[in-house]
């Protein structure tokens, strides 16, 4: 398979005018995508590109830009391309204009043979004077011819690259977190960096078809460095005592000749594995904060937790749904018939692994595998002791910690017991350890903390509730899906297992008014938006009455100044109008498809509809109308 097989004439583009924002070349590049027939849900692919963006800039070195993603909405892989001559400020790496944009699109599960010719486009745009040649060309015709004459040569790739006898002086890995560009750009500016300077190289990619190139233990021993280029975990504990450089994928891509020069300077120290597994990862990404890596350890385990509390959530609301109330027993409602009693059981079962699952992943997250261990039954003994949401939470942090600890203490032992560390020591002292610290330091106090929350919220004065829903509600618009709004559905899930679901409405309320605002703005006040963005605000319909916040993201990140402002007011009345009514909702998600479940329904949907309409208001009142392009149709 060649690159023109996933390339086809509808999705090129040349001599375009450079588009206004980043989000608004990604739309252009994804319509490109959809005319090739390699899309069956353009927004869901828009939303991935988007998420990839804020992982970090696929606007590269020397005026290229490589959008890609893996997505279910991404029907047969495929490429788009856009030639912007005068070009555009894609937050490229070295600051400069993008001229030459490359979209890659992997469905999910995607066959290898085409991730290896997505891959295959990605180490020749490396090549400057082919790069120039697609730049300069004046139809498609010629666009694609460059392709060809690049393809008809057998293409080396470097497990055909003939070894050095004497072993290599630098050996490199490279890996991205999707796998399918940036890890193969790394790999060929390192390895023509250094074919340049007569340096031999071999270098391992990690991608999404799996490791290749794979360094052997001879050739780490004869290496003078290694190069790690990885935004990902990559295995470690292979490179103990060696020079090692652990630095950004994108480094290995826009400084290889630093990267070099660094190697062989003499002066890199040698790697110390944080832990014994061979799985150890590659540490922090170059000035990544404290703050930072603990937000990615949470969010690893509230990755995890969600599905337990989503499904396990939603099976407890049908079974409240098909139930029937009895008066003379409230405490059994949702279990008084035998089908709600199924529902009850099953989603009851799913749903308690929450905690036990958000702390052991979270324990996973900073100390692998021995982490998970002690964070499970650390979040299993904050459940049976009261302590809850928070107590787990806090519980996977110490188990991580606890562990990583432990493996330091235990490096005094004799080599001749490593075996029995990982199944033996580590799972016993850390389960020993995080035993005391839960029954005895942790869980008496955030239990006491816990039930004083929950209590003081359910005895709030109205207006007292209604300000709690207003932050609540607002904070789901604040990012659309980032920090703030994880904060506020994380705590709203955590408070349900508490018996607490007012908060839940809000938020849910809070989360359900940006698309919907945005849907009814590009509705009702059309001249406010390109009509890319017009056609994807019919999409946001759907994506709000689903409580799918995202949905909104492409909209503020094209006008952020206007679009968060308005979302904020009305997801903030939303919630507070879902806490005037009393509103209450025992389901963590679903939307609009669990309203029956909800404590005053139609009141419910009056305050969502109130929250959505003031927000296309604000909208209309901060957006001013736009000129017609000439284009425009």
């Amino acid at each position: 398979m060649n690159i023109l097989d996933l390339l086809s004439p509808n999705s090129i583009l040349l001599n375009v005018a450079p588009p206004a924002s980043k989000q608004a070349a990604v739309e252009q590049l994804a319509d490109l995508m959809e005319q090739g027939q390699h899309l069956k849900d353009k927004e869901a692919y828009v939303q991935a590109i988007l998420a990839r963006e804020e992982l970090g800039s696929t606007g590269l070195a020397d005026g290229i830009a490589t959008p890609h993603a893996k997505s279910a909405g991404v029907a047969t892989p495929g490429l788009a391309a856009m030639v912007v001559p005068e070009g555009m400020d894609f937050k490229a790496l070295d600051g400069k204009p993008s001229r030459l944009f490359f979209m890659i699109a992997a469905p999910e599960g995607a066959n290898n043979t085409h991730l290896e010719v997505l891959s295959k486009l990605a180490t020749l745009l490396m090549d400057e004077d082919f790069k120039n040649q697609l730049i300069n060309a004046k139809t498609k015709e010629e666009f694609i011819d460059c392709i060809k004459a690049k393809e008809a040569p057998k293409q080396e790739t470097p497990a055909e690259k003939a070894p050095v006898k004497e072993g290599y002086e630098i050996l490199a890995v490279t890996a991205c977190p999707t796998g399918i560009a940036h890890t193969y750009m790394a790999a060929e500016a390192l390895e023509q960096k250094a074919k340049a300077r007569n340096i031999s190289i071999k270098v391992e990619t990690n991608g999404t078809s799996g490791r290749k190139n794979v360094l052997t233990d001879e050739e780490i021993a004869a290496a003078k460095c290694i190069i790690v280029a990885a935004d990902k975990n990559v295995p470690m504990a292979r490179f103990k005592g060696k020079p090692v450089i652990i630095t950004k994928v994108a480094n290995g891509i826009n400084k290889a000749d630093e990267l070099l020069d660094k190697a062989l300077s003499g002066t890199v120290p040698a790697y110390q594995p944080k832990a014994e597994d061979s799985t150890d990862s590659a540490g922090s990404v170059e000035g990544e904060s404290f703050g930072r890596q603990i937000y990615k350890h949470l969010m690893n385990g509230v990755s995890y937790m969600l599905p337990f509390v989503v499904g396990g959530g939603l099976l407890i609301a049908i079974a409240f749904l098909v139930d029937t109330y009895n008066p003379a027993s409230p405490g059994t409602f949702g279990s008084n018939t035998p089908l709600a009693k199924f529902f009850m059981t099953v989603g009851g079962t799913s749903f308690s692994f929450m905690l036990p699952v958000l702390a052991g992943f979270i324990g996973m997250s900073i100390a692998d595998r021995p982490g998970l261990v002690a964070g499970f039954i650390g979040g299993a003994l904050a459940g049976q002791g009261g302590a809850g949401f928070l107590g787990a939470l806090i519980a996977g942090f110490v188990a991580g910690y606890l562990v990583i600890s432990l493996k330091r203490a235990l490096t005094i032992l004799p080599s001749s017991l490593d075996g029995i560390k990982n199944i033996l020591l580590y799972p016993l002292i850390g389960i020993f350890l995080i035993g005391i610290a839960m029954l005895f330091i942790i869980n008496p106090p955030v239990s006491g903390l816990n039930t004083w929350m929950v209590e003081t919220l359910k005895g709030l004065d109205p207006n007292s509730r209604m300000l709690i829903g207003a932050i609540m509600g607002g904070m789901m618009a604040i990012d659309m899906g980032g920090p703030f709004n994880k904060a506020a559905y994380v705590t709203a899930t955590g408070l349900l297992a508490s018996g607490e679901y007012g908060i839940m409405a809000a938020v849910m309320a809070g989360g359900m008014v940006p698309p919907l605002a945005i849907a009814l703005s590009t509705t009702f006040f059309p001249n406010r938006y390109t009509p890319a963005e017009r056609k994807s605000g019919v999409t946001n319909y759907i994506m709000g009455l689903s409580f799918i916040t995202e949905g909104a993201i492409p909209f503020a990140a094209a006008d952020p100044l206007r679009v968060i402002p308005s979302c904020i007011i009305g997801s903030a009345l939303a919630g507070t109008l879902s806490m005037f009514f009393d509103c209450t909702l025992r389901a963590p998600h679903g939307g609009i498809y669990v309203i029956a479940t909800v404590g005053h329904p139609l009141n419910y949907l009056i305050a969502i509809a109130i929250g959505s309409v003031v927000g296309m208001i604000a909208l209309a009142i901060l957006k001013r109308p736009r000129k017609p392009e000439v284009n425009e149709n």
